[in-house]
């Protein structure tokens, strides 16, 4: 009789913080369990389900979406987006019948997590921040195992199923040995002066491309060289501005599809304090001056961002104060090549390269596989 291959739901998106994660265990799992089918659960709408299918694997939607902050029309359909994701999920585990469930946070992992820890499906989360969000909070007790990437992760979940792995992360995003002649030529960019990555992660960033926006003439003539990922909604506005004014030694995009060289070309990184942005510069040993999204949920990063510039490896410019400080942190900070050293060698100690194997090692122990 053929041995029925392993199911697995894994869940979770938003952003690429969710989303790049998310893939990476996926892809590690298959090359444990070749024949595992793997399904994703996403909310409609979202990166997630465009994302998903590009890395080769399936999805499915849900209708949800988190609570606004400020009052807003849209709480209102909350209760129902809760009610018809939990019914949809509930669903999807009774079809699919998963051996295991994981969930990596954003808006569809609480429903699926939720629904598979009630019909007995052993599963883990993957919390990639150093302040957990709620949904995780809450389900912590429900799940087998809960992966985190910060130490000190005691205090939010129970120790006994708590395990420090790290952030798992892309491997093509961080593999920069050797690069840094291919990096400067991809870029256009010069050998003899510093290069400042600047990245609001996939999206971009309103508050950091704005800084950088109004402080342009002051950063280019400082000899300061730039590798400017703005976002897809910013990008005509950046892309009339330099054009108007003929920028040398500034490469403008919307997206970067090789951070390897990205990362490879930087000298000093500008980017949010998202969990996957801290683990990737940890493992490259990139410093960086972090402008961490104060309507993060949580605020969770804040704190990650503060727990590097404890360590000595980051500089917190807080959001608020970007557009006055952010350019004169810049230029002091490419211009201190020593401090720049020190910054490389702390950041490089919060680095797990082995996260993702040590999170399919997690996930392989709860499915007896």
């Amino acid at each position: 009789m053929t041995k029925r291959p392993k199911h697995i739901l894994i869940s979770g998106g938003g952003t690429g913080g969710h989303i790049f994660p998310a893939v990476a265990i996926a892809d590690g799992l298959k090359e444990r369990l070749p024949d595992a089918k793997i399904l994703f659960v996403g909310a409609k709408g979202r990166m997630e389900m465009k994302r998903v299918p590009e890395a080769g694997y399936p999805i499915e939607g849900l209708w949800i979406s988190g609570i606004q902050r400020s009052l807003s029309k849209k709480n209102l359909a909350f209760p129902f987006k809760l009610i018809s994701s939990l019914l949809r999920a509930r669903r999807i585990v009774k079809r699919f019948k998963p051996d295991l469930a994981i969930g990596v946070g954003g808006y569809a992992s609480g429903p699926l997590l939720w629904a598979a820890t009630r019909a007995g499906v052993p599963s883990l989360i993957q919390e990639q921040n150093s302040y957990p969000g709620i949904t995780n909070r809450l389900l912590a007790n429900k799940v087998q195992c809960i992966c985190v990437a910060f130490e000190g992760m005691e205090k939010w979940f129970p120790a006994g199923k708590t395990i420090l792995t790290g952030n798992p992360l892309r491997p093509k995003a961080i593999d920069i040995a050797g690069k840094r002649d291919e990096a400067l030529s991809y870029f256009g960019l010069e050998g003899t002066k510093p290069v400042v990555l600047i990245t609001g992660g996939s999206q971009g960033a309103r508050s950091i491309n704005n800084a950088i926006l109004a402080g342009l003439d002051v950063l280019t003539g400082s000899g300061t060289q730039l590798i400017w990922q703005c976002g897809e909604a910013f990008y005509t506005i950046a892309k009339e501005a330099i054009t108007k004014r003929n920028y040398a030694n500034l490469h403008l995009t919307s997206f970067i599809s090789r951070m390897d060289l990205a990362y490879a070309a930087a000298d000093l990184v500008v980017a949010r304090a998202g969990a996957m942005t801290v683990a990737e510069l940890a493992a490259t040993a990139k410093p960086a001056i972090l402008v961490p999204l104060p309507t993060a949920a949580e605020d969770h990063q804040t704190s990650n961002a503060r727990k590097l510039e404890e360590a000595g490896a980051a500089i917190l410019q807080p959001d608020n104060l970007a557009k006055e400080q952010l350019i004169s942190a810049i230029i002091t900070l490419a211009n201190d090549a020593e401090r720049r050293k020190t910054m490389s060698q702390n950041v490089s100690r919060f680095a797990r390269i082995d996260a993702t194997q040590r999170i399919v090692d997690e996930a392989l122990k709860l499915m007896k596989a």
